[in-house]
């Protein structure tokens, strides 16, 4: 975070009164976020030897940005985790980073006990950032940062299953994401930006905090998710571009009175989830603004996108282009590239791939092949003009009395259908059949009955096989803390429904 660090110090040194955070307690200037930073910077020389890795607690606010300044004037590493992580998440990542220092707010301290067993190492250290109490190594020395081979900051995943994957990121790899991003949007130094997700994610961090940083932009912030708030927002800081997950941008386009709310915005950019062409045009369409779907991860940050002036078949209906310098590709099952148009495995190389995977303090390397192709994981089609299709994980499939039902390509029958505002489809389990296909719907207006809705699938000509027979409609979907369908607690919601069709 050095080279962000010496840009935000310069541009403060010539105009302390810019804004560069709005949030939650107000707006607030680059002198007054420097100066925060500097004090914190100060703290951290003073004590601990070296350059430190610290982690810091996320919110939505001026001093997740306060505290990675600081530690990029020391030229350390920033690690991030949410306030609502659990104790155990807590040690997950101390096992995984063994941060040199520890800054949180006191509640989430007192929540963590820390001090306490696994944290004896750690010291009081006296408080920042505006009453936040840090915490040292008791050595009073770092292990440096050489160790994270050039990685400047560390985020957990937001997968929903299994243990949490702290991502190690470059400060190159952001920056050529952010860059990246800013030439496809149009972007002007100063434009205001969004930061709506959590800055608990690596995505959220680059784009939400890195991006307008590094432009100079100010950095609108959203403490929790909320539509109706995220509405009023946007509209009233004249937001020139966010990113959000699709459930988080649909739920826009159902808050009363946000027809026409985002005419200011250059785009919204859209991806991290299952997307709808149909879903995506009505939204759009009512909210006023251009959404850009795309497609990335933590791993290898957002690597495609298309631009504001694409037409909507290719804004809606695929998942971008690569960035310049960035390869996409997509292979059968013996590794070898496939031609376009035809279904594969997507495989990725670039300049935003990560470091590795934070274990036991260092970065373990990614499992790439032979010739440094990244698997996503993701099965994908690239199509004649370059872009790209992600049609769903490999992996996602109901299997039925010994067929296969593709998940995604039920959930994309199903969104396309009228009054369908978010739809998620999961397996529930079944004595004779193995699984069966169950639908959770929130609607864009009156719900209807699974009756209505298969005969609509029929009448598309789509497989019976492959119709969900049972439909259930909900106000929301499940999410997780950075707004992405969390599908583990929907199909925990869909086996209660099947169980006794309460949600008790």
């Amino acid at each position: 975070m050095q080279k962000l660090a010496q840009e935000v110090l310069a541009r403060a040194e010539q105009s302390p009164e810019q804004v560069a955070v709005v949030d939650g307690t107000g707006r607030h200037t680059l002198g007054e976020v420097v100066t925060h930073a500097r004090a914190l910077a100060e703290v951290l020389e003073r004590e601990l030897d070296g350059a430190p890795t610290v982690l810091v607690q996320a919110d939505n606010t001026w001093r997740t940005l306060a505290a990675a300044l600081a530690v990029g004037i020391r030229g350390g590493l920033v690690a991030v985790i949410s306030g609502h992580a659990t104790r155990t998440e807590w040690e997950l990542a101390q096992e995984d980073i063994e941060p040199d220092a520890v800054v949180v707010s006191a509640h989430t301290s007192e929540s963590w006990q820390l001090g306490t067993g696994a944290d004896a190492g750690f010291v009081a250290a006296g408080e920042v950032l505006d009453g936040w109490p840090l915490l040292r190594a008791a050595s009073g020395t770092t292990r440096g940062v050489e160790r994270w081979n050039g990685g400047v900051v560390i985020a957990m995943t937001s997968g929903s299953t299994g243990r949490p994957k702290c991502v190690v990121q470059s400060e190159e790899a952001l920056r050529y994401a952010g860059r990246s991003t800013i030439e496809a949007v149009g972007l002007q130094p100063g434009d205001p930006v969004g930061a709506l997700v959590p800055l608990s994610s690596v995505a959220a961090f680059c784009f939400g905090l890195h991006l307008p940083a590094m432009n100079g932009s100010p950095m609108v912030c959203l403490e929790k998710w909320s539509p109706e708030s995220a509405v009023a927002l946007l509209r009233e800081e004249k937001v020139a571009w966010t990113m959000l997950v699709p459930t988080m941008a649909l739920q826009l386009s159902l808050v009363d009175g946000s027809a026409d709310a985002f005419s200011q915005m250059k785009a919204m950019t859209v991806g991290g989830g299952p997307m709808n062409m149909d879903a995506l045009r009505r939204a759009e369409e009512h909210l006023g603004t251009k959404f850009l779907r795309v497609f990335g991860m933590s791993e290898c940050l957002g690597h495609t996108t298309p631009r504001p002036s694409d037409d909507a078949e290719v804004r809606l209906g695929r998942d971008g282009r690569p960035f310049p310098g960035t390869e996409v590709r997509v292979v059968g099952e013996d590794g070898s590239p496939l031609p376009q148009g035809q279904v594969g495995a997507a495989q990725v190389r670039g300049p935003s791939l990560f470091t590795g995977y934070a274990r036991g303090g260092v970065p373990v390397p990614p499992e790439v092949v032979a010739d440094g192709f990244f698997p996503t994981g993701d099965r994908a089609r690239i199509n004649e003009d370059g872009t790209i299709n992600i049609l769903g994980r490999e992996k996602q499939v109901i299997i039925r009395g010994g067929r296969n039902i593709d998940i995604n390509e039920v959930e994309s029958a199903l969104a396309a259908l009228d009054g369908v505002a978010q739809v998620c489809v999961v397996p529930v389990p079944d004595d004779m059949l193995g699984e069966r296909a169950a639908a959770l719907v929130v609607w864009d207006g009156q719900p209807r009955e699974l009756d209505e809705v298969v005969r609509e699938l029929a009448a598309s000509d789509f497989p019976k096989f492959k119709w969900p027979e049972f439909l259930w409609s909900v106000p929301t979907l499940p999410q997780n803390r950075v707004g992405k369908l969390n599908r583990v607690e929907a199909v925990s919601l869909a086996a209660r429904y099947a169980t006794d069709g309460s949600l008790v």
